[in-house]
């Protein structure tokens, strides 16, 4: 907050009929907060509907609606600003109901110090703030909830299911005695353990990436893509991996993290190419500078309709297209930008090919970030 010198500016809206109470109030604060006033509570409540206001000041004493009166019609509408009551006179009984039934957090008596007015809404936008954080994680507590719910039932499921298929191969076995049809069943087999090898593999990468602390290292991205490329060419030895890296500067973020993103994105760019393409390439590019990094994976693969797009980051979300995904990959990549403050964009047309672009924040200090060739 401007106030005592934080980069937030709280918002106020000041309600009192008496013009020069606000122009006063005005010429007062008008360096420290973001001010709104009104002379009316009808006036206070249109400002309300356009505006996002953090603290509340009303006069108790207005034509028409007092200001208790103004804070109960508040109350109902906007809950979150906290409020405070401007009064010059004693009315201890009104004043009392309004704190109990909780219209008002604080009143001040007119005329009032601006010192402590001062202290008081910025201790008011404290309580605010607080309100908004613990909301916040509660909202996020609920989502992480839900998706474990759910994670736990797919999870159950999908780990089943192969295991279900090797008992049913194994009776088939059992039954079928002939010596050379036991390649046959052994590769179905592995073929399931596979599935579940990748798909408990993916469990570790989920748990690492909500769980583990961010740890700040310095990235190569030629280093990063190279790894990447061997890690999946061998899922696919027919794909040309084109890779163009444009880095001069130190770029600090967390490097496990930013690996799960790149290797989860590469991996479906190599696991959704159309079987028929003659000529199946996956392209990798990085410009780096001293503040972010853009990157782009681009394949020429199956694609994802358009109705698929804004859900294809959903747990365990699995798009007709990719019916034999395990729908956590893009979830990880999710959540893992999420923790270094990346962004994520996606466009694709379906037979021609996905583009993935990213946008990671450079996580170090700007000292670090000098030219590479000076070295």
């Amino acid at each position: 907050m401007s106030a005592n010198g934080d980069a937030h500016t709280i918002r106020i809206l000041y309600i009192d009929d008496e013009l020069n109470n606000l122009l006063s109030f005005q010429a007062a604060f008008r360096r420290h907060f973001d001010i709104l006033i009104a002379t009316t509570a009808s006036e206070g409540l249109e400002i309300l509907e356009q505006n996002e206001v953090e603290v509340i000041i009303a006069d108790q004493r207005m034509p028409k609606m007092t200001g208790v009166e103004f804070f109960n019609i508040v109350l109902e509408k906007y809950p979150d600003p906290i409020r405070i009551l401007l009064t010059g006179y004693a009315d201890i009984n009104a004043l009392e109901d309004a704190i109990n039934k909780g219209e008002i957090w604080r009143y001040i008596k007119k005329p009032w110090d601006q010192n402590e007015l001062q202290n008081t809404i910025i201790n008011a936008y404290e309580i605010y703030d607080t309100r908004r954080r613990l909301k916040y994680k509660m909202l996020e507590l609920e989502r992480v909830n839900e998706e474990l719910n759910r994670f736990v039932y797919s999870t159950s499921h999908d780990l089943r299911s192969p295991l279900a298929n090797i008992m049913g191969i194994l009776n088939m076995a059992k039954i079928d005695a002939k010596t050379d049809s036991a390649p046959k069943y052994l590769n179905m087999i592995e073929g399931c353990v596979q599935k579940m090898d990748l798909f408990i593999h993916k469990i570790i990468e989920y748990y690492k990436g909500i769980r583990l602390e961010n740890e700040i290292e310095e990235v190569e991205f030629t280093v990063l893509f190279r790894d990447s490329i061997e890690l999946n060419h061998m899922v696919n030895p027919r794909i040309h991996f084109d890779m163009m890296v444009q880095q001069d500067v130190h770029f600090f973020t967390d490097a496990f993290r930013l690996s799960l993103i790149i290797n989860n994105l590469v991996s479906n760019a190599v696991k959704y190419q159309r079987p028929n393409e003659e000529h199946p390439f996956v392209e990798l590019k990085a410009e780096v500078n001293s503040r972010e990094a853009v990157i782009e994976i681009r394949d020429n693969g199956v694609g994802i309709v358009p109705d698929h797009l804004n859900k294809i980051f959903d747990i365990f979300f699995r798009s007709s297209d990719f019916k034999n995904g395990l729908g956590i990959g893009l979830y990880i990549v999710k959540e893992a930008l999420n923790r270094i403050k990346g962004k994520i964009e996606v466009s694709s047309e379906p037979g021609k090919g996905t583009q993935f672009k990213l946008i990671i924040p450079n996580q170090g200090a700007p000292n670090l970030s000098a030219d590479l060739s000076n070295q």
